[in-house]
């Protein structure tokens, strides 16, 4: 069965609202990258049980995600976040080329590392 990746960010936005039991196939299978029988043979039900709990997992991951989409907008965040990283920096750029140092300088560094600072939050 291939890993569709895209599940582990799922996870971490909605994992919380899984049962216990597909929380815990979920993180064996994806974060300690376990397979299906090495899950099986731990928790004592079949490859197929173990199969079936991730496919029900994550489903309910994709469901939660088109219904609340956080990890959309999250990844929209961050990419607006990365354009005012960089626009700042451009301004940087156009002040030092043109001569102009000081305030408009300063404050689009600081905008630049706010932005840079909150998109690794």
């Amino acid at each position: 069965m291939p890993k569709d990746l895209r599940i582990t960010l799922l996870f971490d936005f909605y994992g919380d609202m899984l049962t216990e039991k597909q929380k815990e196939v979920i993180d064996l299978y994806y974060n300690e990258d376990l397979s299906l029988a090495e899950i099986a043979a731990d928790s004592g039900i079949t490859r197929q049980g173990v199969r079936d709990s991730i496919k029900r997992a994550e489903a309910a991951l994709i469901e939660m995600e088109e219904r609340m989409g956080l990890v959309r907008r999250f990844a929209g965040v961050q990419e607006e976040l990365g354009r005012i990283a960089q626009y700042a920096k451009d301004i940087q750029f156009e002040s030092d080329r043109l001569g102009i140092v000081g305030g408009i300088y300063t404050k689009a560094g600081e905008i630049a590392r706010i932005a840079l600072r909150l998109r690794s939050e």
